[in-house]
């Protein structure tokens, strides 16, 4: 266990932690989809998987682009909450389970991920727009956007098909 002293002088400095931490999340994540895209049986799921691998990038670039906003070098925070979530996820991807079982226990591991996104960036978009900076809080919004529409569609797909082959109907 590490144990570490950060200080934080204002709400910058909080503000510029939470983006290194979102900035190590989408760098786990885009380690960790791979493996999911692996594993997943259902094309839909599969299709999502590689599709969010896409959008993560974009999102991981659109980081860098507010740390340069920032004069900033875009640098990774350690962020152990995701990596416990996609450890839990890991499970997972290793389960023996039938095909559709394991296809929603990936779905219900993704939207973890998605949620957690969604919190942080919509702290960050909030940060950014208390101190003025219109331009980032709207850079922000987009991928909290795309975070809100991914967990949406991961609903549809689980609700409308693999929840309910894995539960057997």
């Amino acid at each position: 266990m590490r144990m570490t002293s950060t200080k934080f002088n204002s709400l910058h400095d909080l503000f510029v932690q939470e983006l290194k931490d979102l900035y190590d999340v989408e760098h786990q994540i885009i380690e960790a989809l791979p493996k999911m895209i692996q594993a997943a049986s259902a094309p839909e799921v599969k299709k999502n998987f590689e599709d969010h691998l896409n959008m993560t990038k974009e999102q991981a670039n659109r980081l860098e682009e507010i740390f340069d906003m920032l004069d900033l070098n875009p640098e990774r925070e350690h962020c152990d909450g995701i990596a416990g979530i996609i450890k839990d996820g890991e499970k997972i991807i290793s389960a023996d389970a039938p095909p559709d079982v394991k296809d929603a226990g990936l779905i219900a591991a993704a939207q973890k991920v998605e949620h957690y996104e969604i919190s942080g960036y919509g702290t960050a978009r909030t940060f950014a727009r208390t101190m003025g900076h219109d331009d980032i809080a709207e850079l922000l919004q987009k991928t909290l956007d795309q975070e809100s529409h991914t967990d949406e569609t991961l609903s549809e797909v689980a609700e409308r098909g693999i929840n309910i082959q894995a539960a057997g109907g």
